[in-house]
Order: C-alpha cells, then structure tokens, then sequence
C-alpha cells in the first residue's frame, strides 16, 4: 500500500483525507528502512551476544534455570502475545468491539491453580518438560501421547504464527510471500540456534519494551488526529453508540464465541492447558531461579495481561471511531480487492459510488453524534448498516476469488491506519514491532518443540549421552523445526482472523492434554492404561464436536478436559468395583 496523498480539511489535526483506495505496495521512506533494519539488526546481535556460552541440555533447554521473575514474566507474555495478536485483535475489536478481552477473563485464575499445583511438581522433579512428570506419574507411552500432540498443534501454530505477518508484509511491501516467510522464520534462527533458552528468554525482555511502547505510540497518534474539537471520550462515544464499546456480554450461549461465561470457564480451562501444559509456557517459567521466581512471574503474567489486551483493543475501538470521521476504506486488504475490482469493473464501481456517498454521511452524522449526545443515533445506526451491507458484499465476492493469496480483510485494519496515517520512522518501528512480536513468540516456540522432541522422543529411556551430544542434537532439532513450522506458513491460508486461527488450533488439543495432567494431579488411583485411552476418547469427541459446530471452540477445552477426567474414574470404577463400595 502507498503513501497516499491528501488534501487538506479545514479545521482538522489530520493532515488530509485518506483516498479510500491505495496502491497495493508501499514505499517506506528511507528513515522507515533505517529504523526498521537497525531494530531488526540490534535484536539478533543481543540474541547472539547473550546466548553465548552454551555447554549441554540444562543452558540450552533451561538457561540452566538462573533466570529472576522479571525475565521469566516478559518471556510469558512474549511468548503468549505473538505478532498475532497485535495485528490481529485491534482489527478484531474493530468489526467485533472489546467483547474479545472476555476470552482472558478465566486467566487469574488459571495462574493461582498453576502456582499451587503444577510449579512445585515441576520444580521438584527438575523436569526438562512437563511431559516428563507424565513418565513417571504413568508410564511412557502417555508422555510420547501428550507430547505428540503438544508437538503437533505447536509446529502447527508456530507456522500461523510466521505466516500472519508474513502475509501482511508480503502485500503491503509488496515481496514475494514465500520468501517473506523464509525470512520472518529463518533471521531469529541465527540467535534461537545458537543461544537456546537463554537467548529467548533475554531478547522477549526487549522485544516486550519496544512492542509496548510502540502500541502506546500508534494509540497516542490515534487520538493525536482525531478531527479538531473530537476528544477521546467523543469518540469513545460514537464507538459505544455502535456496538463496539461491548466489554461484558452476560447472554449465555453455547455458540458465541465471547461472552463472560465462555471467557471465565472455557477461558479458564485453555489458559490452565496453555500456561499448565504447554511446553512453550512451561518452559518459560521452569527455567526461573526456584518455584518463587517462577510463581510471581506467573501471577504477575495473570495480572497485566488483562489490561494489556484491553488496551491493545481499545486502540481498535479508536482506529474505528477514527474511520468515522475519516473516509475509510471499502476494503482495508487491498491486494484482494484490486483482484476483484480487475476482475468485475463495472461491479467495483457502481459499489464504490455508493460507498462514498453513504460515508460522506456517516461522517456528518458521526460528527453529530459526538458534539451532541442528546442527538438520535437512528439514522446513524442505519447509515452504518448500509455501509456494512456493502462491504459485506464485496467481501463475498473477494472469499470466492481463488487467486487472491490472502481474502481476509480484519488482518489488514490496523496496518492500514499505522501506513497511511502515521509518520515517516513511525511506520518503520511498527513493522519492526511485528516482526519482533513474531519473533518473541516463535523463538519460545522452538525453544520448546525442541525441548519437547529432544527429551519425550530421542532421549527418553536413554542415558549416557554428553552434554556435547546434548547440545548438538538440540541444535539439530531446532534448526529442523524451524524448517517444518516455515513449510507449515507457505501453506497456511484461508484461515480468517488470525489470533481466532490460532487459539481454535489450540482449543483442539490442549483440554485432552490439560485433562491427563488433572488426572495425574488428582485421581491418584488412575493408571497409565486408563488415561492413555481416555485422552484418545477425548480427542475423537473434541474434533467431533467442532466438526459439528456444537458449541464454540472456547467450550472445547472444558470438553476435552472433562472427558479424560470423567472416562479415567468411569474406567478404574469399572475395573476396581470394590473401591465404588
């Protein structure tokens, strides 16, 4: 997308009105390139520099568990807070308002549960992975059950999580997708290869500074060029006036996707999975100092997040009150769209027409709103009906194009505000802030599939190995993920809204292995026969359900995790019947 040229609004901040169609490869101005290849540079260097000196297993896995809470908590965050999420959410919040932040609300709750009973577990057993509490607690075919399927929806994820930004760059720089993939995978290679754990976990601290401070920046300059005499709480209102102000839902209903029952329960029940069971966060904090360190990281992770994620939708809700003073786009992903307009001129322009007209007249009724809020938003409610009508129909039109390599428009919402609205050196620090977001996340990612493919497949039952060995084939398995999750990204289209991509991926799988963990936790009687076969029952019931679209897949973690515990005491009820007595 181009720099877009403007003219001027009397009386408005904003120095011009946005064309509501751009050119579909931006030219970043040279102050861009230079921010963003200085940022991109400095990280891998501190990644190399404070990697050094790795000797075996324990400094490349765990950092040879030296690390104080305050490198365990960014490295959470880091590590849960992809590129995914700061590109995706405000483009979320901007169809589908604040609702999503109740998909943390079970989140608190889940890290108290962790720190009881997961961390001094893990602590004392001086694990490499949480899989391996399961070889003891059962036997090892359950560790090599849950190990391969947090492996295979974390190689999976990890592919979306190099994807999602990797798309966008391609369309918006215009580079050739594939070989924007291979870079956005293949540079945080260099220091993830050679540092492990340590390296991770040192550059998520800094990578986690500059990603928020740069979102408190572009939320700044929202604000900063709203029109003259627009404020903050103005446009706050005329968000709120349409629908996109809904933070709390309290209407239960199995099939929508956030509410405050399905946040607090199904949320509770994936977070618990994610930060409990998964490898990629338990690898974060095992890797502290002692159960202290790693608790108050945890607790700490359980308190900000919510906030975090609240922000990072209300700039959402902004861009979108922004747009309502400012022409908007008919389509935010206008690679797609200029497909379409090629293909269907006549139908491209007759929509077009409209399209301006009606938002010539959402505008003044959008100013209307917010200098008198006594006013009737009747009008105002159906004009964006109207507007929503006929993007609706352009995105219908876009979803049956088979050479568009990226339909999804909600991905492209805030890149697009961040490029034609912001300065010059801005832009570049944002796209550096999605690459070093994607980085933070995939960088824990293979930390941990090496972690988990390393000790639960090649090394389990084996001894005798040297810590030169260890290193070496921990090196190898790293550079063979990276390799797998960036052939996973040249596939990985057509899959929507990106953070919904990700977290629907992880519902599938984390309530069976979330499920073996409460049974090894709390049905003490329960043995390995009886939970490995229980997890396989909860996994064919999981994808069933969402293959028969039953409930929403936030309840799919409480499906999976009730189902290992219920047929685990069903089974050793059944098998012991003295005990039912």
């Amino acid at each position: 997308m181009g720099r877009v040229v403007h003219s001027s609004i009397a009386g408005a901040r904003f120095p011009g009105r946005i064309l509501l169609l751009v050119h579909p490869a931006l030219e970043m101005s040279t102050l861009d390139w230079f921010v963003l290849l200085l940022t991109l540079t400095t990280m891998i260097a501190y990644g190399v520099y404070k990697g050094r000196g790795q000797s075996g297993a324990r400094s490349y896995l765990l950092a040879n568990k030296q690390l104080p809470w305050y490198i365990v908590l960014p490295g959470i965050m880091a590590t849960q807070a992809s590129a995914i999420t700061f590109l995706s959410a405000p483009g979320q919040a901007y169809t589908d308002g604040m609702r999503f932040v109740q998909y943390y609300f079970g989140l608190p709750l889940a890290m108290i549960v962790i720190c009881i009973s997961f961390i001094p577990i893990f602590q004392k057993l001086n694990v490499y992975t949480a899989y391996q509490f399961l070889e003891q607690r059962f036997d090892r075919k359950t560790r090599s059950l849950t190990s391969f399927l947090f492996l295979l929806s974390r190689g999976l994820s990890t592919g979306i999580s190099i994807y999602a930004p990797a798309i966008i760059l391609s369309a918006m720089l215009g580079w050739n997708i594939y070989l924007t993939n291979v870079i956005m995978g293949g540079l945080l290679m260099i220091y993830t290869y050679s540092g492990g754990a340590k390296a991770v976990a040192h550059t998520q601290k800094i990578q986690l500074c500059i990603i928020l401070a740069a979102m408190a920046l572009a939320g700044f300059l929202v604000v900063h060029q709203l029109p003259h005499g627009v404020s903050m709480s103005d446009a706050l209102y005329v968000a709120g006036k349409s629908g996109k102000m809904n933070v709390i839902t309290t209407k239960f209903d199995w099939k929508d996707k956030y509410n405050i029952w399905s946040g607090l329960i199904g949320g509770f029940f994936l977070a618990l999975s994610y930060f409990g069971t998964d490898q990629s966060q338990v690898g974060r904090y095992i890797s502290g100092k002692d159960s202290r360190e790693s608790r108050l990281g945890l607790l700490l992770n359980g308190l900000v997040k919510i906030p975090m994620q609240f922000a990072i939708l209300l700039i959402g809700v902004l861009v979108f009150a922004f747009y309502s003073f400012y022409p908007a786009p008919l389509y935010f992903n206008s690679g797609a769209y200029n497909n379409l307009k090629k293909s269907e001129p006549a139908y491209t322009a007759a929509v077009e027409a409209r399209y301006a007209q009606l938002h010539a007249t959402y505008e003044a009724q959008s100013r209307s709103i917010a200098h008198s809020r006594t006013a009737p938003a009747t009008e105002f409610i159906q004009t964006q009906h109207q507007l929503q009508s006929l993007r609706d129909s352009v995105s219908t039109k876009i979803t049956t194009q088979r050479y568009s390599p990226d339909k999804n428009d909600t991905n492209y919402i805030f890149l697009y505000f961040v490029t034609n609205a912001l300065p010059p050196g801005i832009v570049g620090l944002l796209f550096a802030v999605i690459i070093l977001a994607s980085w933070g996340s995939i960088s824990a990612a293979l930390n941990s599939l090496t972690a988990s493919s390393l000790m639960d497949i090649q090394m389990a039952g084996r001894i005798g190995l040297s810590d030169k060995d260890q290193l070496r084939y921990g090196r190898l398995h790293t550079l063979g993920w990276g390799i797998f999750c960036i052939g996973v990204a040249m596939f990985a289209a057509k899959l929507g809204s990106l953070i919904e991509a990700v977290n629907i991926l992880g519902s599938l799988f984390y309530g069976t292995i979330l499920g073996i963990f409460l049974v090894a936790f709390y049905v003490k009687r329960a043995n390995g026969n009886i939970v490995f076969a229980a997890a396989l029952i909860a996994e064919a019931v999981v994808v069933t359900v969402y293959y028969l679209d039953i409930v929403s897949f936030l309840w799919l973690n409480v499906i999976g995790a009730l189902v290992v515990v219920l047929v685990s005491l069903l089974s050793y009820l059944y098998e012991n019947p003295a005990y039912e007595k």
